[in-house]
Formats: structure tokens, C-alpha cells, sequence
């Protein structure tokens, strides 16, 4: 009987981790979406054109440089620590330092000076150049960072990496919009002296990107100051093991490259795809007769705007997928297969309960969405919303199955999935581009048709890999006919409070109401059971007050 109860609580204890890792992205994320409304409204959409241009080869360097060493420092941690080896962990954690500081360094080096070429024959847009130069050391930065959130993931604590998260997107915003303001002025001044407008929203999106180098240097302070008060415990680790052997650094470095190099190739993927649509579409567009102040708008609803919404549901996947790494890795470690099992439908499920939902809420009120936080009531930016909605299900779905196979050690899987889907979708873009001239929801339906083909691949891969067979009805049906009652509800309180208020109050009332009418949907129609509300943060007083409320 203990022996269960303490099986269920290891269950549920990656989704406390993740849920903590979750709020802190979900804080970051609406604290984004928060100061990118200024942002725009500052640096205009030929600005954030620019400032996505810049953010595209920015995410590739940092992907090289640091992306991935969170997850491969946590899962070779974790791994360890899973077999009592913890002297090997610490040393994990110096190899994984001096790599970052190496690399990072290089390739913050490589970006800055070679700024100007990279966005004039690459990005087709050489004004981006001035952003792209101030991100460079913010690659360095990151670098180092990485390793130490990856560490203390490893070690089981999502805590550090969450409120690092948070102070570092609070400096940002303040700073970025400070700086936007202030180089605003400066770029409109030389745009006079050389009659070239462009010179304002290139400018003012360089200040934008400030704030992203200046919010990572703020939360790697933290993160510092973090691992020293835990200096202690980490000397403790260091004590000559007389069980284990120690592993040589060569060693450790090999297997951490090993480790690194599928988590890189897949990722770097999913970002090529993101400037291979650029790309493609600049010239295209081009191509056909637009002026490069059009086609750099378009794409400045497309990533300042829209791609800001879609991600916002996605930090409950990535938080859930760094989390379910280290816990099923440990799992494996041990040839835990129930437990593998247990944790794969927990975080699948949970990702769809916050993914569905806001698909739902995106289709039906896209317009007012748009309204509420860009003041925008043009039908470009809702039509793409209303559109690409459904890949906020298929990317938290392929990001978490992504993190699953990585903690099955099926690390060189994704990396085939995610080519053979890139395949697919450059294959559309470009017949959707060229035939049949959809313009800028050329890429949005590409990333659906992208996002959905991982989500076949990975979910054959990982049935091969450990036996799972996904189950549809409490993961997939229900949550979907309580985001419907939510839909339905949602769009008739919207319109009723439109008529009555208007404005954005209607939408904010609507929204609110969205999120109870859910809520209760979802446990009316039985989506979670007792044991799993019981898995979550306060699951036991959530339980308790549910009840009490008769929802259960």
C-alpha cells in the first residue's frame, strides 16, 4: 500500500514541477504579450517586420549555441541522480559550463559581426541588421544561463528556471520599450538626413531587441545568486564517491554532444521552417510586384501579432515537456514501465486541456482579441488567427510528444520526424504561394499542415518506442465538447455585452466568463478524475472545494 501511494505521488510530482515551470510561462507569457502591445504601436509593423526578421536567426544562433542544453543538462542529471551518482552530476554540470561558455562566445562573436551579410543576402532585409547586432551578446548570455536552469531541473526543482523566467521578461519589457522609444527618435532623425523612412522602425526595433539581452543578463543574476546559496549541497556532491566511478570529462562530453546534437537538429528544424518562410515568402512577394514595405508588414502582423497569441498556450506545453524529461528519463533508468505509461497520458492530457480550449477561444473571437490587446480591427490579422487557431493543439501536441521520445532516449527520432514534415511543408507553402497566391496564409495554413504531420509521425514513434497507445476520449473528445459549451457561451455573452458596453470590456467580461463556463464543463463531463485533480498543485483542496460546489 505505501509502496503505491508513493508511486502515485512520484506520478504526480513532475506535474507540480511542471505547473510551477507553467505559471511562470504563463506569467511571461501575457507579461509579452503585454509591453509587445506598445512595442507595436512604437515601432509600427514595418518595425516588428524587422524585429522578427532579426528574432528568426537570432532563435537558429541561440538554438546552436544554448537551446538545447537545458534539456540534455537535465536529462544526464537526472539520470544520474536516479542512480545515486552524484558526484557524476555535478561534474555533468562544469563539463556542460565550460561548453557554454565556449560556444556561446563563438557564436555571439559570429552573429555580431556578421550581421550586415546575414540580413542583407540571407533575410533579404538589411535593415534588420541593427537588431540582429544588439541580440548577438545576448547569445553568450543564454548560453550560460541554460546550463544552470538545466541543472536544477535535473535535480528535480522547476523553481529556479520559473522565477528566472519571470524577472527576465519583466526587465525586458521595461527596457525594451524605453529603448524602442528612445532609438525611435534617433532612427526618424537620420531617416531625415538620408530621406529613407525605414530608418525609424529599423531602429526602434534594435531597441525592442535591447530588452531581450538586458531581461537574460537580470535573470542570469538570479540564477547566480541561486547557485550560491546552494553552493553547500553542491560541494557535498563533489565528495569522493567510493561506490561509483567518476566519469572522465572527455567522457561526459561525448555523451552530452550525443545528447545535444538530435535535440539541436530537430529544433534548428522547427526554426528553419520559421525563416524558410520567410524567406520564401520575401522573395515571392517580391517576385510578384509587392514593395518590401508591404510583404515586411505582413510579417509583422504574422510575428508580432499572431505568432505572440499562438505561443501563449504553448508555455503549458514546453513547461510540461521540460518537466516530463528528467521524470521519465529517471523512469527508464529503472525499466519503470507503469510509471512510463502514467506520466505520457498525464502530460498529453494535460496539454490538451489548456490547448483546446484556447483554439476554441481563438476561432470564435479572434476579432475582439485582436481589438483588445493590438487595437487592430482589420480582417488580415483576425482572418489568420481564426485560421491557424487549430495549430496551437497540434504544436503543444508535437511539443510535448517531442520532450516524451527525448526522455525514451528515442532522441534521433524527432529529428526524422521533423525533416520529413519540413518536407511536406515547404512543398505547400510554396504550391500556396505560387499557384495559388494565399499571400501570408500561405504560411499560416503551411504551419498547420507541418505541426499536424509531426503530431502523426511522433505519435506512431512513440507507440514503437514503449508500447503507448494513446487513448482519445478523456484526452481528446471531452475537453473538446467542454471548449464547445465554452465556445457557444462565449460568443453569445460577447455579443450580448457588445451591445450593452462595447468595447474592449465586452471582450474582457466574455473572456472571464469563457474561463468559469470551462472550468465547470470540464468537470461536469468527467475530463479529469478524482486521483489526477488529487496529482495537481492544491489537487486535494481543488478536489475539496469542488465538491463542496457539487461540480463533481
Amino acid at each position: 500500500m505505501a509502496s503505491s501511494q508513493k508511486k502515485k505521488q512520484k506520478s504526480g510530482d513532475f506535474l507540480i514541477q511542471g505547473a510551477i515551470l507553467a505559471s511562470a510561462g504563463m506569467i511571461t507569457r501575457i507579461i509579452g504579450i503585454a509591453y509587445r502591445v506598445p512595442l507595436t504601436y512604437i515601432v509600427g509593423d514595418e518595425g516588428m517586420g524587422f524585429y522578427g526578421y532579426a528574432f528568426e536567426v537570432y532563435s537558429i544562433a541561440l538554438l546552436l549555441s544554448s537551446y538545447s542544453l537545458p534539456l540534455a543538462v537535465s536529462k544526464l542529471v537526472s539520470a544520474r541522480m536516479a542512480k545515486g551518482e552524484k558526484r557524476n552530476a555535478i561534474r555533468v554540470f562544469l563539463c556542460a559550463l565550460v561548453f557554454a561558455c565556449a560556444v556561446g562566445l563563438l557564436i555571439s562573436l559570429i552573429i555580431g559581426f556578421g550581421a550586415g551579410g546575414i540580413s542583407t543576402y540571407l533575410m533579404s532585409a538589411p535593415f534588420s541588421r541593427y537588431a540582429l547586432r544588439v541580440l548577438a551578446p545576448g547569445l553568450f548570455i543564454v548560453a550560460i544561463m541554460g546550463v544552470i536552469r538545466g541543472y536544477f531541473q535535473g535535480m528535480g526543482t522547476m523553481l529556479p528556471t520559473a522565477v528566472s523566467q519571470i524577472i527576465e521578461q519583466i526587465v525586458n519589457a521595461i527596457v525594451s520599450l524605453m529603448a524602442a522609444s528612445y532609438l525611435l527618435k534617433v532612427g526618424t532623425a537620420i531617416a531625415k538626413a538620408r530621406k529613407n523612412d525605414l530608418y525609424g522602425p529599423a531602429y526602434a526595433a534594435a531597441g525592442g531587441t535591447l530588452g531581450t539581452v538586458v531581461g537574460a543578463f537580470g535573470g542570469l543574476i538570479f540564477l547566480v545568486f541561486v547557485l550560491a546559496c546552494y553552493r553547500k549541497t553542491m560541494k557535498r556532491q563533489l565528495r569522493p564517491d567510493p561506490i561509483h566511478e567518476d566519469e572522465s570529462y572527455e567522457t561526459i562530453v561525448k555523451i552530452m554532444l550525443f545528447t545535444i546534437a538530435p535535440v539541436i537538429l530537430s529544433t534548428a528544424i522547427y526554426n528553419i521552417s520559421q525563416v524558410l518562410d520567410q524567406l520564401l515568402f520575401s522573395h515571392i512577394m517580391a517576385a510578384q510586384g509587392y514593395a518590401e514595405s508591404k510583404y515586411v508588414a505582413l510579417l509583422g502582423i504574422f510575428t508580432g501579432k499572431y505568432n505572440t497569441l499562438i505561443n501563449v498556450p504553448l508555455a503549458m506545453a514546453n513547461a510540461l515537456g521540460a518537466s516530463v524529461i528528467p521524470s521519465l528519463t529517471a523512469a527508464v533508468s529503472v525499466g519503470d514501465r507503469e510509471q512510463i505509461h502514467k506520466k505520457i497520458q498525464l502530460t498529453i492530457r494535460f496539454a490538451m486541456l489548456v490547448a483546446i480550449p484556447s483554439f476554441m477561444g481563438y476561432v470564435v473571437i479572434a476579432s475582439p482579441i485582436m481589438q483588445l490587446l493590438y487595437g487592430d480591427a482589420r480582417k488580415t490579422p483576425a482572418y489568420m488567427l481564426t485560421i491557424g487557431a487549430i495549430t496551437v493543439v497540434f504544436y503543444c501536441l508535437s511539443t510535448v510528444s517531442n520532450a516524451i521520445l527525448q526522455g525514451l532516449n528515442r532522441m534521433t527520432t524527432p529529428v526524422k520526424n521533423a525533416a520529413m514534415s519540413l518536407g511536406i511543408h515547404i512543398v505547400a507553402l510554396l504550391i500556396m504561394m505560387i499557384f495559388l497566391k494565399w499571400n501570408i496564409y500561405a504560411i499560416v495554413v503551411a504551419n498547420i499542415i507541418f505541426s499536424l504531420s509531426m503530431c502523426i509521425l511522433n505519435a506512431r514513434a512513440i507507440y514503437q518506442a514503449c508500447g503507448y497507445r494513446q487513448e482519445y476520449e478523456q484526452t481528446f473528445i471531452r475537453p473538446f465538447l467542454a471548449s464547445a459549451i465554452m465556445g457557444i457561451v462565449t460568443l453569445l455573452v460577447h455579443k450580448l455585452f457588445d451591445l450593452i458596453i462595447g468595447g474592449r470590456i465586452a471582450t474582457i467580461l466574455a473572456i472571464l466568463i469563457a474561463i468559469t463556463v470551462y472550468a465547470v464543463s470540464v468537470l461536469k463531463l468527467k475530463v479529469l478524475t478524482e486521483a489526477e485533480i488529487r496529482s495537481m498543485p492544491k489537487g486535494t483542496t481543488i478536489l475539496n472545494l469542488c465538491k463542496k460546489a457539487h461540480l463533481l
